[in-house]
């Protein structure tokens, strides 16, 4: 625990002081007892539980006096607090390299049972979405609290030829940003509407434009309530440039945590009737999740995998943080000192 202001501790030396004056208050009692024999005979009479309850209502004030201190001094306690995000996309890669099988039974399916229990893990307040990229990145299941809807979405993906990395991460931004205008056919040669996924491919969007705002860049990593986890076994083979769309997810302030899914030297994967040897670009995926201020994990089986997305949701759902408990204390103080006059009241007919 560290104090804002650390100075206002030196109140605390009047402490030892108070605990002497008491002590010799109650000694100038027992002298004044000693020579008034009948009203030692009262107190003796009452037992030694009423000695130590009167004790109890000076205690408890000068505990309340040391935690006013302490609220004074404006304390700052490392606590885990939920943060303040509240939409997570999943940008998965479904490309036909996921049928390799360094990962039992292959990275596909080891890929879709994390995927569901990092889904069904979060707050039932926190949105998830999905969006799935192999040549063409497409928007699965826009962000919802129905878990159902989520597994129900991972059950259904469709493997597909290329790697669009740049793609995935861009209708991941759209889907999180609509009032941007982010177009993805711009930034893919030959794409087409339904390429774009469902999120781009709005007619309403192209049939009553909304004009655009300006749009002020913030810090990277800043955006509290949106984060992007991208998982991918391959380098990009098509599509808009993975570093550029990590760009512009920092210019937004989201942040990619990405996810190098294979094992290190690769594997084959069965395509069209041959066998395809896969490898990852692990130096691309951490230097996305290094532009956004985020991370990269590396998941070389499906026990690594399930690891990385509970690491995740302990990352991303609580975080740890420096918070000013003052006003913690100060009703705490509060609550002692109502205590220690009700006690004295009920017990003894007055406060103090």
């Amino acid at each position: 625990m560290t104090f804002l202001w650390g100075e206002t501790l030196a109140f605390l030396l009047l402490v030892p002081a108070l605990i002497a004056g008491y002590v010799f208050l109650l000694r100038r009692r027992k002298k004044f007892a000693l020579r008034h024999p009948n009203l030692s005979l009262v107190r003796e009479a009452l037992g030694p539980g009423a000695r130590i309850r009167r004790h109890v209502p000076p205690a408890l004030l000068l505990m309340a006096l040391v935690v006013a201190i302490l609220a004074a001094a404006r304390p700052l306690a490392q606590i885990t607090l939920p943060t303040h995000q509240r939409t997570i996309m999943l940008a998965i890669d479904v490309s036909l390299s996921m049928r390799a099988k360094d990962v039992e039974p292959n990275r596909m399916v080891a890929a879709q049972e994390a995927a569901k229990t990092f889904v069904q893990a979060q707050p039932e307040d926190v949105r998830v979405g999905i969006v799935t990229f192999a040549g063409s990145a497409n928007l699965v299941q826009p962000p919802t609290q129905d878990r159902e809807d989520l597994v129900a979405a991972i059950d259904q993906f469709k493997m597909q030829m290329h790697t669009a990395i740049g793609s995935g991460i861009i209708l991941s931004l759209a889907t999180l940003f609509p009032d941007d205008d982010l177009d993805l056919e711009q930034r893919v040669p030959g794409a087409s509407a339904k390429m774009s996924g469902r999120a781009l491919a709005s007619e309403e969007r192209k049939s009553a434009p909304k004009p655009k705002q300006a749009f002020t860049p913030v810090a990277p990593g800043s955006n509290t309530s949106a984060a992007i986890i991208l998982l991918t076994d391959g380098r990009r083979t098509i599509g808009p440039d993975s570093l550029d769309a990590a760009r512009m997810a920092a210019e937004r302030g989201v942040r990619i945590f990405t996810v190098g899914f294979g094992s290190a030297g690769g594997a084959p994967a069965e395509i069209d009737g041959y066998s395809v040897y896969m490898r990852f670009d692990e130096e691309v995926l951490k230097g996305i999740a290094g532009i956004t201020k985020a991370e990269y994990f590396h998941a070389a089986s499906a026990a690594d995998l399930k690891r990385v997305y509970e690491e995740l949701n302990a990352k991303y759902v609580l975080e740890n943080r420096k918070t000013e408990i003052s006003a913690l204390l100060a009703a705490l103080a509060a609550v002692l000192v109502v205590v220690a006059g009700t006690l004295s009241m009920v017990w003894f007919g007055r406060f103090g």
